[in-house]
């Protein structure tokens, strides 16, 4: 994108709206182009200037932000980030706005608000200018990571690199699974593909806590295969999906024939939480060629580093094509690496699953 990312901040409260036009206003290529009070108000200001990104509140006065969103993706699209709070009902309700095309999400605390914000000024500023580059209006993504922004963290601070030496083949495939913005119905558009006797799936999506247990949910009603938010000592098993939990890494382990995941604590890896060079490092550890690999559509790196790992160990390693990923971030960079032993679109994906199931 040439030039500064324009933005326009839809909320009713006016600190929430200082708050973020003061923190998207101190990063140099983002520009605050106005601030609106409600949907009416935003676009009447959109008929001056067309924003490159919205952030969206959810709760609003005489519109709420589901409706104004929908009205947006009907009528010109564009990049929007909606804005809520974290409770059970707000991520139901957010799950309903990602399918509505939403392009991601930030969250807003309760209690400290601007402080807390501010505290995660980095990821709001990252978050906006990933939403710039989505692809419309394919572009439904959910990648909350609210945190302090750290110095990036390899997976070295959740366990040691693999041995560089593949685990003996067993009976069973296990597919792994990395995405972060778009990632939420691109892993939908895979999974509701796949028959029931599917290998066993471990899945790592950026979401904060409580969204990924919503959208496990979701899409336990949609596909033949179980899916559930990720427990520790989960048995990954034919038929059945595991999702990372939110703000918690997810490793995969091995114990005989058995492979079964754990759920830690841990630090911020390549600046998540979960990780997905968490888990994929966990599978080159005790998986070795027994896996696949994908990384899906997100930005930044995380995952390029694990499928490199889980190749080298043995395994077979998958990255999204650009034309189908909503941001081609992180598949770009595994790509770059020599991670990806292939390159395929999102519609392929699924045909890869059971191509490694029979190998």
């Amino acid at each position: 994108m040439v030039g500064k990312v324009k933005v326009l901040i839809v909320d009713d409260s006016a600190s929430v709206r200082q708050t973020l036009s003061d923190i998207l206003s101190s990063d140099p290529r983002i520009e605050v182009v106005g601030t609106a009070s409600d949907p009416f108000v935003a676009a009447q200001r959109m008929r001056g200037v067309v924003p490159d990104v919205i952030t969206l509140d959810v709760e609003m006065p005489r519109m709420d932000g589901i409706t104004f969103l929908k009205k947006i993706m009907a009528q010109r699209p564009i990049p929007v980030v909606m804005c809520s709070s974290l409770t059970e009902e707000g991520s139901e309700t957010l799950m309903q706005a990602l399918e509505a095309g939403a392009v991601d999400v930030l969250l807003k605390p309760k209690v400290d608000m601007r402080q807390t914000l501010l505290e995660t000024a980095a990821t709001i500023c990252d978050t906006v200018r990933a939403a710039a580059h989505a692809r419309l209006p394919a572009a439904r993504a959910a990648a909350l990571r609210p945190r302090h922004v750290e110095r990036k963290l390899s997976a070295d601070v959740m366990m040691p690199p693999p041995p560089g030496k593949a685990l003996a083949r067993t009976t069973e495939k296990v597919i792994c699974m990395g995405a972060s913005t778009g990632g939420t119905e691109s892993l939908r558009a895979v999974l509701e593909t796949l028959p029931a006797d599917s290998p066993g799936i471990v899945i790592v999506q950026h979401m904060p806590e409580k969204f990924t247990a919503a959208f496990a949910r979701r899409l336990n009603g949609l596909c033949q295969v179980e899916v559930k938010e990720a427990e520790d000592g989960d048995s990954v098993l034919r038929g059945r999906v595991l999702i990372a939990p939110g703000n918690r890494h997810m490793l995969l382990q091995r114990s005989g024939a058995r492979y079964y995941v754990s759920i830690k604590d841990g630090p911020l890896v390549s600046r998540h939480r979960p990780s997905v060079d968490v888990l994929f490092r966990s599978a080159a550890h005790h998986a070795g060629g027994n896996a696949l690999g994908i990384l899906m559509t997100g930005m930044g790196d995380d995952g390029a580093a694990g499928l490199l790992e889980m190749r080298q160990a043995g395994a077979t390693t998958i990255a999204q094509d650009e034309e189908t990923s909503v941001v081609f971030g992180m598949p770009k960079e595994a790509i770059t690496r020599g991670a990806a032993m292939k390159v395929v679109p999102l519609h392929l994906l699924s045909a890869e699953i059971g191509r490694a199931d029979k190998e």
